[in-house]
């Protein structure tokens, strides 16, 4: 008789493109000790994040199945990911309607009995295991070799039984508010001054915390718009610094010999395309438009502000093409090289992708209330959570941030990473990216402190295009 075993299956899979090179990972846990029994990774060449995701599905059941051959149907296995495509398809709460997902589902169900296996969506940040491992697959893909498990460091950052922190204290709230990377700083000097580490300027929202309710349609459809909206001002370097009485720990924006210049984040939302002006959805995961007429004048104007100004010394865009383009223009008058950064890109809205609001909410009403209600909640069909892309779009501002501390950087980017930035600098609550207006080729700035304090200093800025 064999003996019932029972595992958690943790699998990913990213293309960076969308289609383009992408790879997948899985690794197997064991659920009483955290451990991991087993890792595979791929790198699978060109293909969609949902194939992706599916072969990372497929090579996580295929290693539980063979670390106990001998268990046979007494198996159990959980499968964890943060592909909400994958999860109700495989529960069989989706259909499975295209006809690259079909096979795949099929191969995925074959490996063991149905009854064997049980589903459940979690948030992109609690599966940064197997997404490392994607990565890494990716990461060797590109340098034209296959991913090695000896190679692997994807273990080394996953949550362990064994090597709790006890360096620093947790940081508190969703994923990215207020910075991981600067409620880190914060914790470091503050331990440095033989102090506790201070309260921020403001309250960090609890994880907890969700829209309130009834958020109305009408509103978010206002703020998803791309309608051109006026604004001016241009940036300071003014650093505001009351004085506080002696002997109080610095918090909010009190002056400290140590802060240096900040790392400035120049924000500036790609050029219309041809959806813009028809208030479409456009995320990474449609058809990728290029500039229309209008943007691509937008691009221009914007490259001479930049050039009369003369204090942008590094350029980084979003992979999507309208960035790209945008990107170019200014890199050209300026005479900088332009790098990419996958974490600028836009939110992925799934079945929504180059549909108006009206349109959603005709066709997809309950999941369009939802996702108004939560930033946990993804559009139809697989996209992303707006907590997903605070996550993702938080850590490339840590990775920017470290990067270019003391220089001024124009990451050219879309109307959700740059919301969420301006959200997360004022640790605001999900909600806000519903109050904010963007405008395309919009300019807004953040610069960021050595205390791990932010300083939103323009936001909506179109100044330049009249």
């Amino acid at each position: 008789m064999s003996v019932a075993r029972q595992v958690v299956v943790e699998a990913d899979g990213g293309s960076r493109g969308n289609p383009g090179p992408a790879g997948y990972g899985a690794v197997v846990i064991d659920p009483a000790t955290g451990e991991p029994l087993a890792e595979a990774a791929e790198y699978i060449g060109v293909a969609t994040n949902n194939v992706a995701e599916y072969r990372g599905l497929i090579a996580g059941l295929t290693a539980a199945k063979a670390l106990f051959p001998d268990v046979g149907d007494a198996l159990r296995v959980h499968v964890r990911m943060d592909s909400k495509l994958v999860v109700e398809q495989m529960s069989g709460r989706w259909k499975i309607k295209h006809p690259d997902m079909k096979p795949l589902a099929a191969r995925a169900a074959a490996i063991l009995p149905p009854s064997s296996v049980t589903y459940e969506w979690i948030p992109r940040a609690q599966n940064k295991h197997a997404d490392r491992l994607a990565n890494e697959a990716m990461d060797a893909g590109r340098d034209g070799r296959q991913w090695e498990a000896s190679a692997s460091t994807a273990a080394l950052d996953a949550p362990s039984a064994r090597t709790p922190s006890t360096t620093l204290p947790p940081v508190q709230g969703p994923p990215g508010d207020q910075a991981a990377g600067a409620a880190r700083a914060r914790a470091a000097l503050a331990a440095a001054r033989g102090a506790a580490a201070p309260e921020g300027l403001f309250p960090m929202p609890g994880a907890a915390e969700t829209p309130e309710a009834g958020v109305a349609a009408a509103t978010a459809e206002a703020s998803l718009s791309e309608a051109p909206a006026e604004a001016g001002g241009e940036p300071t370097d003014a650093h505001p610094a009351p004085q506080q009485p002696a002997g109080t720990p610095q918090t909010g924006w009190g002056s400290a010999p140590d802060l240096g210049a900040p790392a400035t984040l120049v924000l500036l939302r790609h050029g219309e395309t041809a959806l813009t002006p028809e208030k479409r959805f456009s995320g990474s995961g449609g058809t990728d438009p290029e500039l229309s007429a209008v943007g691509r004048g937008q691009a221009e104007r914007a490259a001479e502000h930049f050039a009369a100004l003369g204090t942008v010394q590094e350029i980084v865009s979003s992979p999507l093409r309208r960035c790209r383009e945008t990107a170019a223009a200014v890199a050209a008058r300026l005479g900088l090289d332009v790098r990419i950064d996958e974490g600028l890109r836009e939110t992925d809205f799934g079945a929504w992708e180059g549909l108006t609001f009206g349109e959603v909410r005709e066709r997809y009403g309950d999941d369009l209330t939802a996702w108004l209600a939560s930033p946990d909640t993804a559009p139809t069909g697989g996209g992303e959570s707006f907590a997903e892309v605070a996550e993702r779009v938080a850590a490339a501002r840590d990775r920017l941030v470290a990067r270019y501390a003391g220089r001024t950087v124009l990451l050219v980017t879309h109307v959700t990473p740059i919301k969420t930035l301006v959200r997360l600098a004022l640790g605001a609550p999900p909600e806000a990216l519903f109050r904010m207006e963007l405008s395309a080729a919009s300019v807004s700035t953040v610069a960021y402190y050595g205390d791990g304090n932010a300083s939103v200093r323009l936001l909506n800025d179109t100044s330049h295009l009249r």
